[in-house]
């Protein structure tokens, strides 16, 4: 194989610079929590798949919450449900409108139907942007989201798809029951079956089969001159194999998922980001995408990560979380400007109707305005004098 070295290292410069910006975040370091300008100003997914928002909300509250059922055909439900919409918002506002957890005993294709509809009628966005899916009319309805629920139906309630999943031999096989489903292509079919396989219904090595996405295909292409015939699927089990080598290689200090190596999804998706990052890190690469959709925003809400049992990190994940620093306290200049307001205009009341006092009132304000001022422009020195400088990695 020959490779295009400088975006080959680029791959696990990112995957290294990624996972430090996943735990800084995690102990509440000040951002921002890299030097590098392009992951501090776009959006990028996290080192490992299962540490994404996304993810995350499926595997601690839809697949693993202890109030709902852990019968193989209600997880199976929740799984595709949620995932085929991949969407908090719209998981959370159908179980809003139904008033009730999502089960097997209500869920109706009408009735989940029109609840959408209205959804869409008042504006919201049911799908993810994260990747595209399907939208032709094999059910017959004219809805996108009409047929996914009536495919839904077919693969739940009718045709009992997870007594066939449970029987499956290798994680290859789970793949391929889901694929035979219209609507759903081969990377879709893959990441539900990784999804399911986060779950007890399955409990198959994630290494042991995995496909390329479009975006990852990209990436290989841009990291591999010649791949000297290995298919991308090749490529995702080498990355996955050699991943400590290539991080010795290049001096880079990779903290794992509290021991859990890279597993063939997360070499896959990091070629899709990848891609992504090359597109600002090196324009001059041929490629039919030219830009990154989404800059980066802080969601104020932390996450308490969680990840399937079977995987036996949480209880080291927990240790991580009880220690992590106490949240930033950011310095709100507007509040202490209202708070002065506030008490300059009750200073100015009580002066007005106690001229016997006002004098002494006069100073003790004007003192006090001389504090706040001072207090506001030493924390403005402090935070011109504590902004890191950005530097580029390349």
């Amino acid at each position: 194989m020959q490779v295009r070295q400088k975006i080959f290292d680029t791959y696990w410069r990112f995957a290294a610079m990624r996972q430090e910006v996943f735990f800084n975040k995690i102990n509440n370091v000040p951002p921002p929590w890299t030097s590098d300008p392009i992951i501090n100003t776009y959006k990028f997914c996290n080192a490992y798949r299962a540490s994404d928002r996304v993810s995350q909300y499926l595997i601690k509250k839809v697949i693993y919450d202890q109030n709902r059922s852990q019968n193989e055909e209600e997880v199976i439900l929740r799984i595709l449900l949620f995932k085929i919409f991949n969407k908090i918002e719209t998981w959370e506002y159908l179980e809003n409108k139904i008033g009730d957890y999502i089960t097997l005993s209500n869920f109706d294709l009408n009735v989940y139907s029109d609840i959408l509809q209205e959804a869409m009628n008042l504006g919201y966005v049911i799908y993810t942007s994260a990747y595209m899916s399907c939208a032709s009319k094999e059910f017959g309805y004219d809805k996108k989201h009409q047929n996914h629920l009536a495919l839904i139906d077919k693969m739940v309630v009718q045709d009992r798809v997870v007594n066939r999943i449970v029987k499956a031999k290798k994680f290859e096989d789970v793949f391929q029951l889901i694929q035979e489903y219209p609507l759903l292509g081969k990377f879709m079919a893959y990441q539900l079956a990784t999804d399911i396989n986060y779950s007890e219904i399955i409990n198959f090595d994630e290494n042991s089969f995995t496909i390329a996405g479009p975006g990852a295909e990209r990436g290989i292409s841009k990291c591999f001159l010649d791949t000297d015939g290995k298919t991308y699927t090749d490529i995702i089990h080498w990355m996955t194999e050699n991943q400590e080598k290539e991080f010795q290689r290049l001096g880079l200090n990779f903290q794992s998922l509290w021991g859990r190596p890279l597993q063939a999804i997360d070499c896959q998706n990091l070629f899709c980001e990848t891609d992504k990052y090359c597109r600002a890190a090196f324009p001059e690469l041929k490629s039919n995408r030219k830009k990154i959709k989404s800059k980066f925003t802080s969601t104020p809400q932390a996450i308490d990560y969680f990840y399937p049992p079977k995987w036996r990190i949480n209880d080291q994940v927990k240790e991580s979380l009880a220690n992590r620093l106490p949240p930033l306290e950011i310095f709100d200049f507007q509040q202490l400007d209202n708070h002065c307001q506030q008490l300059s205009l009750e200073l100015d009341s009580l002066v007005k109707n106690t001229p016997e006092i006002s004098d002494s009132l006069s100073k003790q304000l004007k003192k006090h305005e001389q504090k706040t001022q001072s207090k506001k422009s030493k924390a403005l020195q402090n935070e011109e004098t504590e902004k890191p400088q950005q530097l580029c990695l390349f």
